[in-house]
C-alpha cells in the first residue's frame, strides 16, 4: 500500500531558488520558448553542481539542437548563466548524461541524431579532469561510443520473448507479430548496432565496473554498454528484452543483482518495466510490467540508508504529475509518496528527471518543466529523504 505523505515545497522562483522547511525548488533559467528537455545532474568534488540538458526549436528533426548547461556553486542561490556543453554541427545533439566516475574524471555521454532519426543516433563522449572552475568543464578527450552487439544479441531476444507471456498483438489478422518483426531486425547486424540512445545516468559497481543504460527506438527495448576500464572502452551487454522496456534505471540490491525499472513504450496498460541482472549487468530477465503507472519517464536510485528512491511520471494519460517514491523493501512495496508535480488541468509536462543524493543526504533533481503559454525550462529540486515517512 503506497501512504501519502506531506513535503513542504517551497514558493517558486523564477530564477535561482527559495527554500522553508524541508525542500527548496526553482527553475535553472526563466522560461523560454525554446525547447528544453532531458537534464541530468552532478556534485563536483568542490561541491558544485553541474546540471546539463538539450535545447533548440525541436527535437531530432531540428539540426539547431545542442547540449547546455549550468552551474551551482557551494552556497550559491542561484545557478549560472546557461553555457554551451556540445554542439555537432548541423546534427541535433540530445539526451545528456553527466557522471563521475571513481577516478574522478567527469564524463559527458549524449547522442548525434544522424539523418534526424533516432534510429541513427550515435553516442558520443566528452571527459574531463578540469572542471572545478566557473563556467564549463575543459573538455581534454571527445570519442564516439561504437558498439558491435553479436549473433548472442539475436538469440538472446529469441530467448527472452519465449519468457513472456503470449501476446498476438498485431495491425490485422494477416499483419506479422510485434515480436516476429523484433526477431527478425535482431538478426540484422547493422540496425543493431547503431541507433543506441543515453537518458539515465551510469551506475557503478564496487569491482569498478561502470554501466551506461542504452535504448532504442529502433526495437524497443535496452542495452547496457558495459565498461571495465574506467570508461576508456565499452562493450555491449545482452539486450534487456520485453515489449517496450526503454530507458533504464538501476539499482543495485543486497545480495549483488542489479535492477533495471523502464519507461513502458509498449502495449497498455503501460506500466513501469523491470528486470534484472545476475552477473553484473551483462545478462537480463525478460522485463516485465509491475504495478507503477508509467507514460513517460523514470529515475532510480539506492540511498545511503539503504531504501530506493523511485522518480516517474505514475500516470498513464501523460506527464502532468511526477511522483517519488520510497521503498524499504528493495521495490516490493513503496510505503512512501509525494508529488512533486500534479497539475490537476493536465496542461503541465514535467518529465525526464534526474535524480542524485550528495553527501549531506539530500535528494537533488532536475526535470523538463513545461507549461502552455508559459514556456520551458529545466526545473531543481531538493527534498531531505529523512523527513519522508508513512
Amino acid at each position: 500500500m503506497i501512504h501519502y505523505i506531506r513535503v513542504m515545497i517551497c514558493m517558486l522562483a523564477v530564477v535561482g531558488s527559495v527554500c522553508t522547511g524541508r525542500a527548496q525548488t526553482g527553475l535553472i533559467f526563466p522560461p523560454q520558448e525554446q525547447h528544453t528537455h532531458g537534464s541530468s545532474l552532478v556534485r563536483l568534488s568542490n561541491g558544485d553542481l553541474l546540471a546539463a540538458w538539450f535545447q533548440g526549436t525541436g527535437e531530432r528533426g531540428a539540426d539547431d539542437v545542442k547540449i547546455m548547461g549550468a552551474r551551482l556553486t557551494g552556497g550559491a542561490k542561484e545557478w549560472s548563466k546557461p553555457f554551451l556543453m556540445a554542439d555537432t554541427r548541423d546534427i541535433p545533439d540530445c539526451n545528456p548524461v553527466l557522471f563521475l566516475n571513481n577516478q574522478g574524471k567527469l564524463f559527458l555521454f549524449w547522442i548525434a541524431v544522424e539523418a534526424n532519426a533516432w534510429e541513427y543516433s550515435i553516442i558520443r563522449m566528452r571527459t574531463s579532469v578540469d572542471y572545478l572552475a566557473p563556467g564549463p568543464p575543459v573538455w581534454n578527450w571527445q570519442d564516439n561510443i561504437l558498439l558491435k552487439p553479436d549473433d548472442r544479441f539475436a538469440k538472446e531476444v529469441v530467448s527472452r520473448f519465449r519468457d513472456l507471456p503470449a501476446d498476438r498483438a498485431g495491425w490485422g489478422g494477416y499483419a506479422p507479430r510485434y515480436d516476429d518483426m523484433i526477431i527478425e531486425a535482431a538478426r540484422d547486424p547493422k540496425k543493431r548496432s547503431i541507433g543506441w540512445m543515453t537518458r539515465i545516468k551510469p551506475l557503478q559497481l564496487s569491482s569498478g565496473r561502470i554501466l551506461l543504460p542504452l535504448y532504442s527506438d529502433g526495437f524497443n527495448l535496452s542495452l547496457i554498454a558495459i565498461s571495465d576500464d574506467n570508461g576508456s572502452t565499452w562493450r555491449p551487454s545482452l539486450p534487456i528484452v520485453g515489449r517496450g522496456p526503454i530507458q533504464p534505471a538501476l539499482a543495485l540490491k543486497r545480495n549483488g543483482h542489479i535492477v533495471a525499472y523502464m519507461r513502458d513504450s509498449g502495449n497498455e496498460p503501460t506500466m513501469v518495466q523491470t528486470s534484472e541482472s545476475a552477473d553484473s549487468g551483462f545478462s537480463w530477465s525478460a522485463a516485465r510490467k509491475t504495478d507503477i503507472p508509467n507514460t513517460a519517464s523514470v529515475e532510480l536510485l539506492t540511498l545511503q540508508d539503504g531504501r530506493w528512491a523511485f522518480l516517474g511520471n505514475t500516470v498513464s494519460d501523460g506527464r502532468y504529475r511526477l511522483t517519488l517514491l520510497l521503498s524499504d523493501d528493495e521495490g516490493r512495496t513503496w510505503k512512501w509518496r509525494t508529488d512533486l508535480e500534479n497539475d490537476e488541468n493536465k496542461s503541465g509536462s514535467f518529465s525526464y528527471p534526474c535524480l542524485i543524493q550528495t553527501k549531506d543526504g539530500m535528494l537533488r533533481m532536475t526535470y523538463s518543466h513545461h507549461r502552455k503559454g508559459e514556456g520551458e525550462s529545466i526545473k531543481y529540486v531538493v527534498v531531505d529523504p529523512a523527513t519522508i515517512r508513512p
